[in-house]
Formats: structure tokens, C-alpha cells, sequence
């Protein structure tokens, strides 16, 4: 699998070159949407985005925005180009887009600090985790080729961390509910924690632990992930019913600042492994 081959971080990118120009030629979204005889919204979906542009829409916008840079002219067409393909995860069918555009940006990441305050990060998750999780979140019941395609994607996501050659940094923070939350049965729960452990140990892989005895802090209000890029500005990926992307560096860097303070609160890796495999013997 190559997980490079993904149209997402390209459409990032030039949704951001997009927008920087479009404000240097002191343009609204309603200004360049009658031009193009689109909606407001069609441009910000662009910039944010969220959909591949065509390169004749893209000439248009270029020479709306008056850019005779040729280079530029021809990195935002390759980047255009490269937004229309297909990604990896396209052959696991219809996924939810807010979860395409996701992994597609974690794709491309160096590195990765995940905070979550409920459930095992997806990149630790075991099999049958997962399973577990997708019936909760579904109690009507989702097909089994719906359900096998979740598996097999998060399966292929993981990937990102075992590669021999540059494999993804990744931090975990969690809430210590994570690790005592019974999810689907003291058996799936004790192997998700064993494997949790193991992964704490890679040298590639930090997991703390924030105890329930370190009463409130930072960041109750939602897990997030930041992503960050070689040679691109990071995002922040906050967890909400759709998921929201966000790009501003304002927005990541409280985010960035949010992290750190968990992360000083937390156990040292070490210490959280340790209380990792305690709770796995009260599973026993």
C-alpha cells in the first residue's frame, strides 16, 4: 500500500494557496462566486478543501486573483492534478467523507499527538476493539461489508507505524477511562490493553496516561489530533459528530498549547505503561 497516494493533503495544500491569494487581491468569497457563477460556499469547499478542482475552474480563479507567476501557475495545476485522483482508501467503498479526508491527511503526516478521552486511539486499536466499537455506534446493526471495510482500513492506517522506513511519530495522551471503559467484554478489553502496552513501548509510539487522581485539566471538552507535515503548516482534527478540520495557525497553536499542558499532567511513559499492565491483571 502506498499510503502517499491520497488526494487530500494536495487539495490542502492548494485550497490554502488559494485562499492566500484570493486575500491578497482583497476578494470575498461572494466576489469570486459571482465570477464564477458559483455559490460563496463552492469557493470556501475549494479552500478548505474538501473538493478537487478542475483545472479549468482553476485557471479561471487564477486569473481572477491576477497571477502571472509561472511556477506558481504550475505548482497549483500539479497540485490540482493530484487532488482529482483516487486515494487509498477509496476501495473500501462509501466511507463517511469526514473519515476519508481524515485518514488522508494522516496519511501524509511525520508526525501525529492524538488526545483522546473516551476511546483507544484508531492507530491502537485491536480488531476486534474496533468491531466492538462499531456495533456501540451503531446499535441497529451495519452490514458486515460495512464493517469489514472499517476494519480493513483502520487496519491499513496502522501500517503508518510499523513501516520500516520513516514510520509515523505518534504521542498519545488518554484519560485513564480509556483504559478501564469495558468495551466489548473483559476478553477483547484485555487484549486491547496487552497490545496497548506493546505499542507503548515502540520507539516510534509515546502513551501517557491521565490519572483519575489528577482531578480536572486541559482539554475535558473533546479529543483532537494534531498533524503535522514536512514542509506544510499542521492541523487539527477536533472530534465532533462530523469532525472538523481546522487549519489557522492561531487555532493549532492552542491547540499545540492545550497538548503540552495534558501532556505535563499525564504520566510519564514509562509510569503509564506500567499502569496499563496493572489494570490488565485486575482483567484477569
Amino acid at each position: 500500500m502506498s499510503h502517499a497516494h491520497s488526494p487530500t493533503f494536495p487539495r490542502f495544500q492548494l485550497g490554502k494557496q488559494l485562499r492566500r491569494l484570493r486575500e491578497q487581491a482583497r476578494l470575498t468569497t461572494e466576489d469570486v462566486g459571482l465570477q464564477l457563477d458559483c455559490s460563496p460556499s463552492t469557493i470556501s469547499r475549494m479552500e478548505g478543501g474538501k473538493v478537487g478542482i478542475r483545472r479549468s475552474t482553476l485557471e479561471q480563479l487564477l486569473k481572477i486573483y491576477d497571477v502571472d507567476d509561472r511556477d506558481l501557475t504550475e505548482t497549483l495545476i500539479a497540485l490540482a492534478k493530484e487532488g482529482k485522483t483516487r486515494g487509498w482508501f477509496a476501495r473500501f467503498g462509501d466511507l463517511p467523507s469526514h473519515y476519508s479526508r481524515y485518514i488522508g491527511l494522516e496519511s501524509n503526516a511525520i508526525e501525529m499527538r492524538d488526545y483522546e478521552a473516551l476511546v483507544v486511539p484508531g492507530l491502537l486499536q485491536t480488531e476486534e476493539y474496533t468491531r466492538a466499537l462499531l456495533a456501540a455506534a451503531s446499535p441497529s446493526g451495519e452490514s458486515e461489508d460495512a464493517v469489514q471495510a472499517h476494519v480493513s482500513a483502520r487496519r491499513e492506517r496502522q501500517e503508518l507505524l510499523t513501516k520500516a522506513e520513516d514510520p509515523l511519530q505518534f504521542i498519545a495522551v488518554l484519560d485513564e477511562s480509556v483504559i478501564r471503559r469495558l468495551i466489548g467484554g473483559a476478553d477483547v478489553m484485555r487484549s486491547q490493553l496487552k497490545h496497548l502496552a506493546e505499542m507503548g513501548r515502540a520507539r516510534n509510539v509515546t502513551v501517557q496516561i491521565l490519572p483519575f487522581s489528577g482531578g480536572a485539566y486541559a482539554g475535558m471538552a473533546g479529543s483532537f489530533a494534531i498533524l503535522k507535515f514536512q514542509g506544510a503548516p499542521s492541523v487539527v482534527y477536533a472530534e465532533a459528530m462530523a469532525g472538523d478540520i481546522y487549519q489557522e495557525a492561531g487555532d493549532v497553536q492552542r491547540y499545540h498549547d492545550v497538548f503540552e499542558s495534558l501532556r505535563a499532567a499525564a504520566l510519564s511513559p514509562f509510569e503509564s505503561v506500567r499502569l496499563i499492565e496493572s489494570v490488565v491483571a485486575e482483567t484477569a
